[in-house]
C-alpha cells in the first residue's frame, strides 16, 4: 500500500487495540494537534485525509497551547486507566519544545501519551530552515533532544523504512503499566510527506494485551509472613490500586484482616471516605489520624505508590524503630523502595493473593476501633472547615466544601498546583474510585483547565469540576476555548486570591516573608507591595466564550454552582477568598531547606525550626 510517512502513522494508530480482562479499548483515540510547516503537509493532511475518507477513525481537535493539549491528554489516559489516551502532533520548534512540560508531566505519574512533534528536514538540502536550531557538535540535533529526558521512549524516524519498528516501540511502552510514559516519535518534515510502499500486514488491527502480572510465590510467602507478624498494620494505597481497578480487592482484604488505609494523592478515592477502614489522606497534607497510624506502624503495606517526600512526609512519617515495608507495585523499580518485601505485580493480583494468604490473619478489634474512631473525629473536623463563616471572604475549605456538597458521587474534582490540592486531600469527600483527579507528581500550575478537558473528554457522563487559583489560571486558561468549541462541558471554579497562596505560606515559613507571592503595585520603596493589581479573570473567561457566574462569599457560589450545573457549556464561577486561613494541619512536616544563615530574624527562627524537624527524618533502611 503506497502512503505517506503520515498517511501511514495516522493508519496504523487507527488499528491499536488494548484489551485486560477480556475487555478491548482504542488505544488511540483521538489527536489533538497545531499545525505548521513541520507537520502541516505530513500528519496534518494524514488527518484531513482520514477525517474525509473514514469519519472517526482519527478524531482532530483544535488545540491553543501544545503544553496544553499533553496536559489533556494525561488527564484522557489517568481517567481511562491508562488503556486508552491520545496522540499530540506539533511544528518543529517552539511547538515541540513547548510539550517539553507536559512530557515530563506524563512520565511523572506514570501516563502514556503519544507525541508526534515535526522536526528538521532529513535530506538537509535547505538547512538551516525556519525554526532551526543549529548546533555546532553535530547536525542531527535538533530541538526535539529535549524531549530525551521526558519521555520513555524517544526515537527520530529518519527514512520511511524506520517507521514500522517505531511505532511497535511505541506501542509497547504506551501499553506497558510498569514502563508507560510520554512517548516520542520526531518524524522530520520531509519525511512525513515521503511516499513508500508498506506491507498491507503493518495496518491490521493489533491487540496488546495489557496483564495482570501474578506475584511470585517465594516474594508473596514473604510478604505474607511479614504482614502475619504485624501487630500495628497501615495500608497506603497509591494510584496503582485505581489503574489496576483493584479498589473491590482492596475493599475486601482491608475487611478480612482489620487493616486501615491511608491514600496517597494519586490513590484517594481507593476506598470511599466513610468506610469504616478509611483514615483519608497520608503524609504532608495528610489527616491526623492517617499520620497518627503512620507514626506507629510497624508494617507498611505499600500498594501501587512509588512513595514520594509528600507520602512519606519527607521520610518522617513511619518513625517505629524497626518499621517494615512490603512493597506491592508493578514496577520493580517502585517496589524495591526503602528496602520493602518486593512484591512485583498487578494490584488487583496481588491483593486476591494476600487475601487467600492471610485468611486467617487479622488485627485486633480495638485497633480498628480507633482507626474508625480517629476518621470519624476528622470527618467532624471536615464539616467544620466546610462551614467556618469567614467573612468578608470565604475560607479556600468552605470553596471546597462548597463544591463537593454540590456534586454527585460520580463527579470529577480536578486540581494540580498551589494550596489547593493539599486543602483537597485531607478535606474531599472522595465516594467513587475516579472521582479524585488532582495531578500531583509534577504539581503542575496550568494543567488544571487542559486536564480538566481531557478527564471529561474520557468521561463525557460525569461532571467535571476544574478547582483552579488564579495564579495556574494565568500561566494556561486557553484550552477554555477548545472546550467551548467541542462543546465540551466544563464547571471551572476560579478562586481568586491575588497571588500565590501556597508559596505565600511556604515562603513565611522558611523565613521569606511572602516576597514575591502577592500580585500587587509597587509602592514608594520599589518593593512589590502596593495596591492590588486590577485584573479581572471573569472579564478574561468570558472573552475566551464561557459563562461567566461571580459569586460573593459561600452563598452566592452555592447558588452559582447550581446555575453551572444546569448550563450545558462551559461555565466559570468566579470566586475572591482569604488566603490567609489554613486548612485544619495535618500535624505533618516536609523537608524545603532553609537559609543556614541570614540578617532576618524570620530566617534565622525559620531555619532553627527545621532542624527540629530534619531530627526525625530517617533513611527507612
Amino acid at each position: 500500500m503506497r502512503l505517506t510517512v503520515g498517511q501511514a502513522a495516522v493508519r496504523f494508530l487507527a488499528a491499536q487495540r488494548t484489551e485486560r480482562d477480556g475487555a478491548e479499548h482504542r488505544l488511540i483515540e483521538g489527536w489533538f494537534g497545531i499545525f505548521g510547516h513541520g507537520n502541516v503537509a505530513g500528519i496534518g493532511q494524514a488527518l484531513l485525509e482520514a477525517e474525509l475518507t473514514d469519519p472517526g477513525a482519527a478524531p482532530y481537535r483544535q488545540a491553543r497551547n501544545e503544553q496544553g493539549m499533553v496536559h489533556a491528554a494525561a488527564g484522557f489516559a489517568r481517567m481511562r486507566n491508562r488503556m486508552s489516551t491520545l496522540a499530540c502532533t506539533t511544528s518543529i520548534g517552539p511547538g515541540a519544545t513547548n510539550m517539553v512540560t507536559g512530557a515530563a508531566l506524563a512520565t511523572v505519574n506514570r501516563l502514556p501519551v503519544l507525541l508526534l512533534p515535526g522536526d528538521v528536514f532529513a535530506t538537509r538540502v535547505a538547512n538551516p530552515v525556519l525554526q532551526e536550531l543549529e548546533d555546532p557538535r553535530g547536525f542531527d540535533v535538533s530541538v526535539n533532544d529535549t524531549l530525551r529526558p521526558v519521555s520513555r521512549f524517544f526515537d527520530r524516524v529518519w527514512r520511511p523504512e524506520q517507521l514500522p519498528a517505531a511505532l511497535l516501540g511505541a506501542m509497547r511502552v504506551l501499553t506497558d503499566p510498569a514502563d508507560t510514559g510520554a512517548v516520542t516519535l520526531a518524524l522530520p518534515q520531509d519525511v512525513q510527506a515521503e511516499a513508500y510502499d508498506w506491507p498491507d500486514e503493518l495496518f491490521r488491527p493489533r491487540v496488546w494485551h495489557v496483564p495482570r502480572t501474578l506475584p511470585e510465590p517465594g516474594a508473596l510467602a514473604r510478604a505474607a509472613a511479614v504482614l502475619r507478624g504485624a501487630r500495628r498494620p497501615l495500608i497506603v494505597a497509591g494510584g496503582g490500586v485505581i489503574y489496576s481497578e483493584a479498589t473491590a480487592a482492596l475493599r475486601a482484604f482491608a475487611e478480612a484482616t482489620g487493616i486501615p488505609v491511608a491514600e496517597t494523592q494519586a490513590g484517594k478515592g481507593a476506598l470511599p471516605y466513610d468506610h469504616p477502614l478509611s483514615l483519608g489522606a497520608v503524609g504532608a497534607t495528610g489527616t491526623p489520624g492517617a499520620n497518627a497510624f503512620a507514626r506507629e506502624a510497624d508494617v507498611v503495606l505499600g500498594i501501587g505508590t512509588r512513595f514520594s517526600d509528600f507520602t512519606t512526609a519527607s521520610r518522617t512519617a513511619f518513625a517505629g524503630p524497626d518499621v517494615r515495608f512490603v512493597n506491592v507495585n508493578i514496577a520493580a523499580f517502585d517496589a524495591a523502595k526503602h528496602s520493602g518485601e518486593a512484591l512485583v505485580a498487578d494490584a488487583r493480583a496481588a491483593l486476591e493473593a494476600l487475601t487467600r494468604e492471610l485468611a486467617t490473619y487479622a488485627t485486633d478489634p480495638e485497633y480498628r476501633a480507633r482507626a474508625a474512631r480517629l476518621a470519624a473525629e476528622w470527618d467532624a473536623g471536615v464539616e467544620r472547615a466546610y462551614h467556618l463563616g469567614n467573612a468578608p471572604l470565604p475560607a479556600q475549605s468552605e470553596v471546597i466544601g462548597a463544591v463537593n456538597d454540590a456534586s454527585g458521587p460520580r463527579d470529577v474534582v480536578v486540581c494540580a498546583a498551589g494550596s489547593m490540592p493539599g486543602d483537597l486531600h485531607k478535606l474531599w469527600r472522595t465516594r467513587d474510585p475516579k472521582g479524585y483527579h488532582v495531578e500531583y507528581g509534577f504539581s503542575c500550575m496550568g494543567y488544571e483547565i487542559a486536564g480538566g478537558l481531557g478527564v471529561k473528554l474520557a468521561a463525557p457522563d460525569r461532571e467535571v469540576y476544574v478547582l483552579v487559583g488564579d495564579g495556574s489560571y494565568l500561566m494556561m486558561a486557553q484550552e477554555l476555548v477548545t472546550a467551548v468549541q467541542e462543546n465540551v462541558k466544563l464547571i471551572v471554579v476560579l478562586v481568586q486570591n491575588h497571588g500565590y497562596a501556597s508559596i505565600g505560606r511556604l515562603s513565611e515559613s522558611v523565613g521569606a516573608q511572602r516576597f514575591g507571592t502577592a500580585y500587587r503595585y509597587r509602592d514608594d520603596t520599589g518593593r512589590l507591595s502596593g495596591g492590588t493589581l486590577p485584573v479581572d479573570l471573569a472579564a478574561n473567561a468570558a472573552s475566551l466564550g464561557a459563562t461567566v457566574l461571580r459569586a460573593n462569599g459561600v452563598g452566592e457560589l452555592r447558588e452559582a454552582l447550581a446555575k453551572a450545573r444546569e448550563n450545558p457549556g462551559v461555565t466559570v464561577v468566579h470566586v475572591d477568598t482569604d488566603p490567609l486561613v489554613d486548612a485544619p494541619s495535618s500535624e505533618s512536616w516536609w523537608d524545603v531547606p532553609v537559609a543556614q544563615t541570614s540578617s532576618l530574624e524570620t530566617v534565622r527562627a525559620a531555619h532553627q525550626s527545621y532542624l527540629d524537624g530534619k531530627r526525625a527524618q530517617r533513611d527507612y533502611l
